[in-house]
């Protein structure tokens, strides 16, 4: 699932696209994208033609389409989401769930999803902060963002701090690949209990996640497969940097030892034995 760098890097694709642009017409071609639109498809529709979009938005995993009248088009790529951009009159996309056409007719975006986990939906009052993501945290990008409250919440959470890490109300926009990355660097075991970590090392892991996904963001984030691209269709080149995560039995580049994987959550958690030794005090 896209995390904080892949949802930015369509932020900002968008942005280039859509901002100021007024909607001429939008098209569903299947319902399930728009189901958590409580009242259907054709009221999703009916609420956005003639409206003006704002500058993209972004909130951790979460993305929302800022509209100048004070709402917002709120969406979640889940799995396999992906907005693309494309010329009017370009061959639909085998997946293509629905399509933004605007009145200058330069162009179009389209809400393509194989698996269909991702989605669309219209938020009243949302354009700031759409309230229906209200309860996520601030992401370590936001300039809000504040280390020393985050750093008492997960010491408060009497977790292990990858759990801690994951949970998007504490802060949000770190998954499970930048989880192992930012442990990897920051030298902690996924399971250390987070009430017997001191302050300076969830700092000191908070600013592990900041540098390793400002990094993924450089290179379009992380592209495993064809389900997450740009809004270009251009895949991310990060995976080629990552250190542990999907690196099993591969050397640990600090130490050499052999990368472990280990079950986590019914994901997996990616370690190196030596540099993140199990701890006295875990809570898995």
């Amino acid at each position: 699932m896209p995390e904080l760098p892949e949802v930015e890097v369509v932020r900002r694709g968008l942005a280039e696209f859509t901002t100021g642009r007024t909607i001429d017409a939008v098209e569903v071609l299947h319902p399930r994208p728009v189901r958590r639109h409580a009242a259907g498809p054709d009221d999703f529709v009916a609420r956005l033609k003639g409206q003006v979009f704002a500058e993209p938005a972004r909130r951790g995993k979460y993305l929302w389409l800022p509209l100048e009248s004070g709402d917002a088009v709120l969406t979640h790529l889940g799995m396999s989401g992906q907005f693309r951009v494309q010329p009017v009159g370009a061959p639909d996309e085998p997946h293509l769930r629905v399509r933004f056409r605007f009145a200058d007719d330069l162009g179009e975006v389209r809400f393509v999803d194989q698996r269909m986990f991702g989605g669309l939906s219209y938020s009243e009052g949302g354009a700031e902060l759409p309230a229906e993501i209200a309860h996520i945290g601030r992401d370590p990008f936001d300039p809000l963002f504040d280390p020393e409250t985050v750093t008492a919440k997960i010491r408060r959470r009497r977790t292990g701090l990858k759990r801690a890490l994951l949970d998007q109300t504490v802060v949000s926009g770190i998954g499970n690949i930048y989880a192992d990355e930012s442990l990897w660097r920051a030298k902690l075991h996924y399971a250390r209990a987070t009430e017997a970590l001191k302050p300076v090392q969830i700092k000191g892991i908070l600013h592990a996640a900041h540098e390793v996904m400002a990094e993924a963001l450089t290179v379009g984030g992380t592209s495993f497969d064809a389900l997450y691209v740009n809004v270009n269709g251009e895949s991310g080149y990060f995976e080629r940097g990552l250190n542990v995560y999907g690196q099993e039995g591969s050397p640990c580049p600090r130490d050499g030892r052999p990368i472990r994987r280990e079950p986590f959550m019914n994901r997996s958690s990616y370690r190196c034995p030596k540099c993140q030794p199990v701890p006295r005090h875990v809570r898995w």
